[in-house]
């Protein structure tokens, strides 16, 4: 089965325009899917029906093929998942936590569990209803990770983590990747999400907005570049060429330019025997697509 996760016209409405609203996407074997979106935008209400805790009033949504409501517990032998909040019964301590998840998994070896505790800097001997929101996250993070199923669904899963544990974390997340493993995950970390996965759903007001395939952004056929000039002239002259000007600030003699990748060179050719205050490559991520993005959508939606 190539799609592991399917949602179609998705749809829980809260009333107010809380809730979400047609949310429409899939995820195939082996892939992530990224979801961002800021808070209250749907993220977890969507994870929340794909992991079977929620009935939607319309639309469904399907794990492997099967049903998310009515299959819910047949689901869960293939998935393992992270939540946004995170509760701990009432254990003692980090360890005592994970020997009943291995217990409750049927795990008899623990090598990659311990693996993934020294990867994380974890201290398992810790209380477990002590713990700061960092430890608690570890915990959970390994908890899911040691199951080694299938499927992956992570609900911003790196809150609470220091930058340098986010990057462990994130390359832990490509190891699981290599293997095979199909990755849900949602962020309000733009770069977290375009570092690791395939494609990456914007999600506004309970609505999938746009979908990002991340290589194809990644290898756009043109760049973006920002020239200053030191006079006015040079940079009026500038202008009459048949270079495409998406950004013109009169007031510094600048602009930015966009240039198709067989072009480049006959642009650099164009700057010859011009003043230049200075010339960059202007970075293109998935964050400035996707407010390019959110831009268009608002100024349609004030259009209606």
């Amino acid at each position: 089965m190539n799609e592991v996760i399917k949602a179609n016209n998705l749809t829980k409405d809260y009333g107010n325009n809380r809730g979400i609203f047609d949310i429409t996407f899939d995820v195939k074997k082996g892939e992530t899917f990224g979801f961002v979106g800021t808070n209250g935008s749907g993220k977890t209400t969507t994870i929340r029906h794909i992991m079977g805790f929620l009935k939607p009033q319309k639309g469904s949504c399907e794990v492997m093929g099967l049903d998310c409501w009515k299959k819910a517990s047949e689901i869960k032998n293939h998935v393992e998942y992270v939540p946004g909040e995170i509760a701990f019964p009432d254990l003692r301590t980090g360890t005592d936590f994970l020997k009943s998840q291995a217990e409750l998994l049927k795990l008899k070896n623990m090598d990659y569990a311990n693996y993934l505790i020294n990867k994380l800097q974890l201290d398992t001997s810790a209380n477990l209803k002590r713990m700061s929101k960092g430890m608690k996250q570890k915990t959970a993070i390994v908890t899911a990770l040691m199951a080694d199923k299938d499927i992956l669904i992570l609900d911003e899963p790196t809150t609470g983590l220091d930058p340098l544990m986010r990057v462990t974390f994130l390359d832990l997340l490509k190891e699981e990747k290599e293997k095979g493993k199909t990755i849900l995950i949602s962020s309000q970390m733009f770069n977290e999400l375009e570092s690791i996965c395939d494609r990456v759903a914007l999600i506004f007001e309970g609505r999938i907005i746009d979908i990002a395939n991340i290589k194809e952004l990644q290898n756009l056929p043109y760049k973006m570049f920002k020239v200053e000039f030191l006079a006015p002239k040079d940079y009026n002259e500038f202008k009459k060429m048949q270079f495409e000007v998406v950004r013109d600030q009169e007031k510094y003699n600048q602009v930015t330019v966009k240039v198709f990748n067989n072009d480049i060179q006959n642009f650099f050719k164009s700057l010859q025997g011009y003043k230049l205050k200075f010339i960059a490559e202007v970075d293109y991520n998935l964050e400035k697509y996707f407010m390019e993005v959110l831009k268009k959508y608002q100024g349609g939606e004030n259009n209606v």
